[in-house]
């Protein structure tokens, strides 16, 4: 289906779940037709992923109002052109309002505290949730938004930080359609690619926490896998470039194998307890659907075996550095 007044461009449907359309988001040629579109935003969140997100949408000519519990970033990013809110509820002022938090406690405070999110946004406005939350919290945000007549989009993101400052990240959509369409011209600045998952806000919360499931499941392998070698006198970074030129090219490996080849976990993308975090949710969302997760349990002892030892600035890749101290390997750090 396309999209009036854009020849040629629009959503693209690639397949069904649930009898829900999946829709894939265009951008390229597009962006630069409906660069026009300019939205009032409120961002919330500038920790490493977010700062760089909201710094996107200034550069893309958005009108960006920022919050931050810490103020040195806010006036970063004024210094660029953003308008500095003082108080959640200044940043819901506009269009739709942006979270990028790093937990559920941090997502329920900004958006169910005293003059929060709910509190504040204007009816028919959208909440764009793109930080990796619960299923459960989602299902309570959609309900509570529908309940003030305000609207909600689940858009949580695969990418590092420099990635999101690269605005390349991808981006999966949970919501109605005519929803998420609105906040395309936000996804276009944002990501590389947008998938429109489903039309429930929870669906993309899920597939993002099993997509961390699956990285996780593959810094443990990829660990376990270059223990071996070194333990056995294989040089680490020849193991790598074997492994990343042959049958596993993708992103993870080549990024995640890089740093357990270089044994480099600091300063962490991705803090292991962000990670162990993520698979515990995933663990929650298979235990209410009755979907056993052996690997799942697995991998979650294992990042908090990560940060029993002390762990908690290293990166989430430091799966590796477990199975190299578990093979009795000297630590290069």
């Amino acid at each position: 289906m396309n999209i009036p007044g854009v020849p040629g461009e629009g959503f693209k449907t690639v397949g069904q779940i649930d009898g829900t359309d999946t829709v894939l988001f265009f951008t390229g040629q597009r962006r630069i037709q409906r660069q026009g579109e300019v939205m009032k935003i409120g961002w919330i969140g500038l920790g490493r992923m977010g700062s760089g997100m909201a710094e996107n949408l200034i550069k893309a000519g958005h009108q960006v109002t920022v919050y931050n519990r810490t103020p040195g970033k806010v006036r970063a990013l004024g210094e660029q052109g953003a308008r500095a809110a003082g108080a959640v509820a200044d940043a819901c002022r506009g269009d739709a309002v942006v979270t990028m938090l790093a937990d559920d406690a941090a997502v329920e405070s900004v958006v169910f505290g005293n003059k929060g999110v709910i509190a504040s946004l204007a009816k028919g406005a959208i909440h764009i949730s793109m930080s990796t939350i619960s299923v459960a919290l989602s299902k309570r945000l959609a309900a509570a938004h529908a309940d003030a007549g305000q609207r909600f989009v689940a858009a949580p993101v695969f990418g590092r930080p420099n990635v999101a400052a690269a605005g390349k990240l991808f981006i999966v959509a949970g919501g109605p359609p005519e929803v998420v369409e609105a906040c395309r011209p936000l996804f276009e600045v944002l990501g590389q690619k947008a998938i429109h998952i489903a039309d429930v806000p929870h669906a993309a919360n899920l597939v993002k926490l099993s997509g961390n499931f699956l990285i996780a499941s593959v810094l443990e392998a990829l660990g376990e896998a270059m223990a071996l070698v070194a333990k056995a006198g294989i040089d680490r970074h020849r193991y790598f470039d074997l492994l990343t030129s042959t049958l596993f090219t993708g992103p993870i490996f080549t990024n995640y194998g890089g740093l357990i080849a270089e044994q480099k976990y600091e300063p962490a993308g991705f803090a292991a307890p962000l990670g162990e975090k993520d698979i515990r949710l995933a663990l929650a969302a298979a235990e209410m659907l009755r979907v056993p997760l052996p690997l799942a349990s697995l991998v979650h002892d294992r990042l908090l075996t990560v940060i029993a030892r002390g762990g908690e600035g290293l990166d989430w890749s430091a799966l590796g550095k477990l199975a190299a101290e578990d093979a009795g390997l000297p630590s290069l750090r």
